[in-house]
């Protein structure tokens, strides 16, 4: 048994969820930089892409995967944002962007990440690298297999920082928008990410942001610049407005400006043409009946996290149709998919959703089901 539902009125749906937009395709878009990508954070839909799989030096764009492995060893409990690191000699004589590290100098860890995020910090990069995995060479080999982790197919490191010159340093567009969608899972790095300035060392040295787009850019999050001769200017952009948040990577441009310019374009095209639905909202379905458990129906829902990105040209002949059986017998684990819900526009299948059991259902004790038998035959 199918049972169709309509979506409420599209204007009454605005007021509920802003529109942002999502694009059926990125013709309109004209960017100079040879290789970019645009996604929506939540659902990881690619809105736009141009050479995104290309094989390119990230310079220092690599530093999201060495914040990415910092975040998670935080988050795992491994190590903490107070913890003291202390530089190496190594760390203490990287070049390119730094904070000065002397040898035997100790900060904290959220210090260290602090001075990566703002202004692209090389010693601390180092430093955090070794106080994780020993040295660099080993926390290089786990940045890969993150990758890896990741399905990460055009992606290979050789250093922490992204000052590599080899050919063996190397990753694509749509790879890095894929570890910054993992790193801007935590806020934390957010919050670094997002300072314009700053200071360390007791206000002795004093951080500057190297992305620009944190102080024009409305919403920008993140996340972080790159350059070297080999890469070119690089960038990985994030902008967060009204619950969504898009990712644009740019990399190669033949100049700063024009990796900002690239960016913004990038984002003010998500942000204009596209809405994020989030599906448990719209979509509330009646409980389902049960038959031999302890309740006579379970409780249904879509889930949370699953959003839907749509085009605003689309947003006005939404409709969903729940396919679902007329009963299901117990037991019935929570979570456990019970039917689909097909998200449409016009002709056009936007979305295919599971839905699932909102709770458990135990099945029937022995007892419980000869008075269930035994009540039907005195019904009789």
């Amino acid at each position: 048994m199918k049972i169709l539902y309509r979506i409420i009125p599209l204007i009454f749906l605005l007021a509920l969820f802003p529109l942002k937009t999502f694009a059926a395709n990125g013709s309109e878009i004209n960017i100079e930089a040879p290789h970019a990508i645009l996604i929506e954070k939540e659902t990881g839909t690619i809105i736009y892409e141009k050479e995104a799989y290309t094989h390119r030096s990230p310079a220092s764009v690599t530093k999201i995967m060495t914040l990415l492995l910092a975040a998670e060893a935080i988050d795992s409990g491994k190590v903490s944002l107070k913890d003291a690191v202390t530089a190496s000699a190594k760390a203490a004589s990287m070049g390119g962007s730094q904070i000065w590290l002397e040898e035997s100098e100790t900060m904290s860890f959220g210090e260290m990440l602090k001075c990566i995020c703002v202004v692209s910090a090389n010693d601390c990069c180092v430093a955090v690298a070794e106080h994780l995995s020993g040295s660099e060479e080993a926390f290089v080999a786990k940045m890969n297999e993150r990758a890896e982790a990741l399905g990460l197919k055009d992606t290979h490191f050789t250093c922490c920082s992204g000052l590599s010159d080899s050919d063996e340093h190397y990753s694509c567009a749509r790879d890095l928008a894929i570890i910054a969608r993992e790193l801007l899972k935590y806020d934390f790095i957010k919050e670094y990410a997002g300072i314009w300035t700053d200071s360390v060392r007791n206000g002795e040295f004093v951080l500057n942001n190297t992305n620009k787009l944190i102080r024009t850019y409305a919403g920008a999050s993140g996340l972080k610049t790159g350059f070297t001769s080999k890469a070119m200017h690089c960038l990985a952009a994030s902008a967060e407005r009204d619950n969504v948040e898009y990712i644009a990577v740019v990399l190669g441009a033949e100049s700063s400006a024009k990796r900002f310019e690239s960016a913004k374009t990038l984002l003010n095209y998500g942000f204009a043409n596209y809405t994020l639905l989030p599906a448990e909202k719209f979509a509330a379905i009646a409980p389902l009946k049960v038959t031999k458990g302890k309740s006579d129906c379970v409780n249904l829902s879509v889930g949370e996290g699953n959003s839907i990105l749509i085009p605003k040209d689309k947003a006005a002949d939404i409709k969903w149709e729940a396919s679902l059986p007329e009963s299901i017998p117990a037991p019935v684990d929570m979570g456990q998919t019970i039917g689909q819900l097909t998200v449409t526009s016009g002709d056009e299948t936007i979305a295919e959703i599971p839905i699932v059991a909102a709770e458990k259902i135990e099945i029937m004790g022995f007892m419980e089901l000869f008075k269930e038998v035994l009540s039907s035959l005195t019904l009789r």
